[in-house]
Order: C-alpha cells, then structure tokens, then sequence
C-alpha cells in the first residue's frame, strides 16, 4: 500500500464515528410515527351484479360461527371420513361459519327481494349498505318456513316492508300454519292477507319461477331466473353447506325434515344445475354464495362447488 493511500484510509478510520453520530443525529430528528392501528375483519354486506335486464344482489343478513358440525351435518357418517373429508377441504371439525344471504333483484320495474334473514337489524342494514331501503320492496318470496328466513319480516309487530306483497307455496304455508309454530304465528300469519300462494312451475314474478325442492321442508322452494336468455337458480336450502351437503348430497343433515326426500332432491337438482352449467345462489354457501357445481369425477363425493370468479362480471 503507498503512503498516499494509506493516509486515506486512516483519514476515512478517524471519521467514521463521526458520520455515524451525524447519521444517528438525523435520524432521532425525523418525527415519531406511531404504529398503523389495526382495522377489524369485515367485508361489504353486498355483492351485485347482471343477469340479463335483472340486477341481482346478494346480501349477507349475517353470519355466525356455528359449534360441532358434525352433529348438523353427516349424522350418519362416521367421524372419521367426516374428519378425512373436513381435512381434504381445509375444514376444521370443531366449529362452522354460517351465512345467511337473501338476494335481491331489481327489475327495472320491481325490486324483489327472496327471504329475510333471521331478524329484521340484519337484512335492513344489508340492504341500506347495497343502496336500498326497506320500503322499496315491491315484492317478499318466501322460500320456506325456517327462523332464518322470515326472521326479518316483522319488527316488533310491525311489518319490515311496508309496501311489500308476499308470494310463497301453498304446501309450505298449510303446513306450518297447522304447525303450532311461535315465529310462523307471529310474523308470516299477519301477512296472510297480503300473500299470493304458488304451485310448483309458477311465477312468483315475471322471470321467477318457483322449483319445487321438498325434504328440508314439506313445500321447500327453489327458484329459477330467466331474463335475455341467461338463468340463474337460487337453491334457497336444498344443500347448506358447500361440502359437507352439496358435495355428499346422500348425507344426512339435522334441519332436514325428510331427509331421504332431501337428499334425493340434492341429487336431482344439483345434476341439473352440472349439467346445465347453470349458476346459482345458495342461502348458507359462503359468503357472496354465488358459484357453479361440478359432477364429481372419482372419489366418494358426488359434485364440486365452483364459487364465481369474474364470470358474472362479462354480463355487465
């Protein structure tokens, strides 16, 4: 090393404290900044988009976690395919989400909203997130009698959708209305006046067109949009959950009624639904509960749920 440059390396030594205190200083100038806070888990209550001329909304009228869904789904089912089962789908076996989802669908000439989650605060908040008010229904379908989808259609006495007129099936109201039932009593019966009863193949509107889907309940009904030329299937209840009932339509679920009925009416609509490649909606399907089925192809399940990506956004 030569004089020169090693002279300069002892002048670059004998600084660097020095430029370190500078760059310290500099540093504890700069003004604190206190952590980001953390923002709570949440998602809009609503997802939208086209089918044809309609406007369908999904809207989330809440959601639970739910313990031990074993003793819900799979009654019949040994724990350990129930549990190999979970575990292939990235499921825990201890505790479920559930989602309870009315949809809404704007005409252009009425809003027509298919049940009403399980109390009114739920789906009045859903709908003013989505643009809407309670009063602007035009139309309430009742799929079926369950808590969970007339719970919202009173509030203390008073009717939810003041300027509402209600449509359901004939076999579903005559049974629950035989049935002693405290929520049926007190929030549909006072609307009996206001209520048209459907058969099987009729139109709760124009373009809706009610399904026939018994075994979760008596007069269960699914229901079929048609608008342009593009369909659409809301399977209210006929699987309510996207494996453990609608991947395995053959096992058994708590809350159905009939539940060889049930299962058998999985199979029948849910192949409709793979094999057309018809979209649908499903009450308690996660959260915008929109996607497709697939026919399962080896294996133990009978059919795949596909949720939606962008495919309804290309109707827009």
């Amino acid at each position: 090393m030569t004089d020169l440059t090693r002279r300069a390396a002892f002048r670059a030594a004998a600084l660097l404290p020095f430029a370190g205190a500078a760059a310290t200083g500099a540093l504890s100038a700069a003004p604190a900044r206190a952590a980001a806070p953390m923002q709570a888990t949440d998602r809009p209550p609503y997802h939208r988009f086209k089918l044809g001329h309609y406007e369908v909304t999904t809207l989330l009228a809440g959601t639970r976690p739910v313990p031990d869904p074993h003793k819900i789904f799979g009654l019949t089912t040994p724990d350990d395919t129930f549990a190999a089962v979970s575990k292939a789908a990235f499921l825990p076996t201890d505790v479920a989400q559930f989602f309870f989802t009315p949809t809404l669908v704007n005409t252009g000439k009425e809003l027509v909203l298919f049940d009403t989650g399980v109390a009114p605060g739920g789906i009045t908040a859903a709908l003013t997130a989505a643009g809407y008010q309670p009063e602007q229904v035009d139309i309430v379908v009742i799929t079926h009698m369950h808590g969970d989808h007339i719970g919202g259609l009173m509030a203390d006495g008073t009717p939810t959708f003041a300027n509402a007129r209600y449509v359901t099936g004939r076999q579903e109201y005559d049974h629950w209305a035989a049935a002693g039932n405290k929520l049926f009593d007190s929030n549909m019966k006072p609307l009996a006046e206001k209520t048209t009863f459907l058969e099987d193949g009729k139109d709760a509107a124009p373009g809706m067109t009610a399904v026939l889907a018994p075994g979760h309940t008596p007069g269960h009904m699914a229901y079929h949009l048609e608008s342009e030329g593009r369909s659409l299937m809301l399977i209210a209840d006929t699987a309510n959950h996207y494996v453990w009932s609608l991947a395995y339509p053959d096992w058994e679920v708590k809350f159905d009624a009939d539940k060889a009925m049930a299962a058998r009416t999985r199979h029948k609509l849910l192949g409709q639904l793979a094999a057309d490649r018809t979209p649908f909606i499903g009450y308690h399907m996660p959260f915008p509960a929109l996607g497709y089925v697939e026919t399962a192809s080896g294996g133990e399940a009978a059919f795949h749920y596909v949720p939606a990506s962008y495919q309804m956004m290309l109707e827009s």
